[in-house]
This record gives C-alpha cells, structure tokens and sequence, in this order.
C-alpha cells in the first residue's frame, strides 16, 4: 500500500503542500501505516494539541516514526519532557537565555552578517546556505554559549549529522549516533572547564542558573547544550535559506522589502508561515481521544504537521499566496503553548540581519540554480542554494 503521507519520503520533501491539502481536505486525521503514527494536519488540531500537554505528552519522545523511545538511553531534553520537570527546567533556563542577552547580541550577530554577506558579493556569489545560512547561526551560537570559533566547523558538522538522521537508511542512523557521542564528548570537557573558569557566557550562565535551590544536573546541562547547539543551528539554517528560495520566487515581494525595509520582519514571520523550518514533531496519547469519527487510544503516537496546519485556509485567507504583507495573529513555525521554541527570538534576529545586511550590500541577488533539499523527517530545510551577487 502507498502512503498518502510519509515524512521520511524523498518525494514529499521536495514539495509537501500538495499532500497537506489532501490531508487537511479529506483526511484531517490520518494512520500512517510505514510510520505507526497517527497525522493531525488542520491548523485548531494542532493548535489544540500544543496546549493540552495533559493529553498530547511529549515525554515519548517527539521524532516521528524513529521507533521505541526509551529515556533511560537518552539525555534528558527539555522539548522531551512534560509538566513538573519540564517546567522547573523552562524557569532555569529562561534565567540564563534571556531576551535581553539575545538582544544585546544583535551588533555582533550584525558583524558576523555583514562579514559573510561582503565575502558573498565579493566573490560575486556562491552558495547561501554554506557561504551564508549555515556559519551565521553556528557562529552566533558558539559565540553565546562560549564555544571557541576554531571547534564551529566540527560542531556544525555533528548537529548536521543528527538533524539528517533516517530510520530507512542505516548509514545516516549510524552517522547520527557518531554526531550525537561527539557533541557529548565535547560539550563534557566544556562544561568541566567552565566549571573551574565561568566566563561571561551562556554555558556558565546555565552551568550557575538556580531557582529556589534548583540547578541543572550534568546530564540536563548535557541535554541542554545539544538542544541549543542542534535546534538553534538548523532552525535559523533552514529559515535564512528557505526564505531566499521564497524571495526569488517571488521577485515582487522582495522588491517591495527592496522599497520599503519596515517590511523585512514581518516578511520573516511570512516566510515561517509559509515554509516552516520545522514541518512536524511527535506526541503520545496519554488517554482515549476521538477526534474526525476516529479513535486514538492511550499510548498511540500522534503527528502534529505545523507545515500543514500554516497552510489551512480555515486559519489564513489565501495561505498559498506568499505575501510579505499579510498580517499573522498566529501560527505554528516554533510550536506553541508550554514549549514554544525558546530560541524562537534568536532565529528571527539573526534571519532579519542577514537579510537586512543583504539589502544594504547586494538587494539585486538572484538564484543560479535549483535547490537541493535536505531528507530529514521532521525538518525542512536545503543542502544547497547557488547565487550571484551583484554589489
């Protein structure tokens, strides 16, 4: 039998909007046999869904269709956890990454932008997710948690190798582990070095965060650390670069944020709604739901399709019309409710500046080639983009 809708196909990556329509249309709750895994694909389910982590638990872990979760085998990760602990280790770290530590950052992260933009427009172009989408956030990153610049190549690397992991092929699993026992390895000899010499960084800052007596444990700072390094990298990656496909295929928004740069923001809220950088994550049921004249039971895994859900013309009018003009009172691009995507202000920093460091160096790229799209589940994003620069 062929899936209507597997997230590991080849196929439905290179454009999955077509799949979603059906599945919002006809389908709005649909069995995933390859995967074992129920899809939710309309804009008030998943909506739904995010804010009752009562029902929709995330402690099972939230990779769609990577078989058995088993969390004695795995770093405690604060977006695989529910209510208490996951609230105690939201209040920890929101103690250590602050908005305004975020916002403070915003003239280096501009540095950095303006550097790798300049090394674009003088080689008269090359590829924007390496030259550009990918060392920005890496960078940035390693700068705030205090990762010194020479190891950004090889962590970049490891996070690369997670995100890429794909239960049919035994090869990325494999590379997948090597990536993740690398990152902990480095990130082990880290944070002992920070704990006899805390520096004025992000890492230290978690490394000494405490609410009412509480602090990380070594395995959660571990945790932490991965999270930060792997979602903070891939997110910003996939929207800086899945923006510029959107921009050059829609030439008359992009002359219009050319015109008028007050519209730069709000066009990277529209680029999240309309590509999200991440398509989807799992839950499991933690009691009987029936939903679309269907039953779940306790225990069932449950996809939540935010890719879907911001495209459902029950939610946006015309959502697959690109408009960097319209106004969004809210959408699914970084989750929602109890865990909303904390470096969600991060990502939208670091997209505005690069795209604002290109207006002001080179507004007239343009894409050479066609994209080369990552194979990831629950991410969308691209290995590749060929541009040309015109300073």
């Amino acid at each position: 039998m062929t899936e209507l809708y597997d997230p590991y196909s080849h196929e439905l990556h290179d454009d999955p909007y077509p799949v979603y329509r059906t599945l919002r249309d006809e389908q709005p709750l649909y069995y995933c046999e390859a995967r074992g895994v129920w899809v939710l694909s309309r804009f008030e389910d998943v909506w739904e869904a995010v804010h009752d982590q009562a029902t929709f638990s995330s402690a099972q872990g939230v990779f769609p269709g990577m078989g058995e979760y088993n969390p004695d085998q795995t770093l405690p990760v604060m977006i695989m956890m529910d209510p208490p602990r996951h609230t105690q280790l939201r209040r920890l770290v929101n103690r250590a990454f602050t908005r305004r530590r975020i916002a403070d950052r915003e003239q280096a992260i501009r540095g950095i932008a303006r550097d790798l933009v300049q090394g674009l427009v003088d080689a008269g172009g090359g590829d924007l997710v390496e030259d550009l989408a990918k060392p920005l956030p890496t960078i940035v990153i390693a700068d705030l948690l205090g990762v010194p610049r020479e190891d950004r190549k090889a962590f970049r690397q490891w996070s690369d190798q997670m995100i890429q992991d794909n239960p049919d092929d035994p090869a990325a699993a494999a590379l997948a582990m090597e990536g993740g026992a690398s990152l902990l390895a480095y990130f082990a000899d880290l944070i002992a070095e920070r704990r006899q010499s805390p520096r004025d960084d992000l890492l230290s800052a978690l490394i000494t965060a405490d609410v009412d007596g509480e602090r990380l444990s070594e395995d959660e700072l571990f945790g932490m650390c991965v999270l930060l390094l792997v979602a903070g990298n891939e997110t910003t990656t996939n929207l800086v670069s899945n923006s510029a496909v959107l921009f050059d295929q829609n030439p008359d928004q992009w002359r219009a944020i050319v015109a008028d740069q007050s519209l730069l923001p709000g066009a990277i809220e529209e680029c999240l709604r309309f590509d999200s950088p991440v398509q989807a994550l799992a839950r499991t049921l933690t009691r009987t739901v029936i939903t679309h004249g269907q039953t779940m039971n306790e225990g069932d895994k449950v996809l939540l399709v935010y890719g879907s859900a911001n495209r459902d013309e029950r939610e946006f009018s015309g959502p697959d019309t690109f408009d960097v003009e319209r106004t969004i009172d809210r959408q699914l691009a970084f989750g929602h409710g109890i865990h909303f995507c904390l470096g969600a202000p991060l990502a939208r920093l670091e997209a505005k500046v690069a795209y604002s460091e290109l207006l002001g160096c080179s507004p007239e790229w343009t894409v050479t080639g066609d994209p080369e799209r990552m194979h990831s589940g629950p991410i969308r994003g691209l290995l590749r983009l060929p541009v040309s620069m015109n300073g």
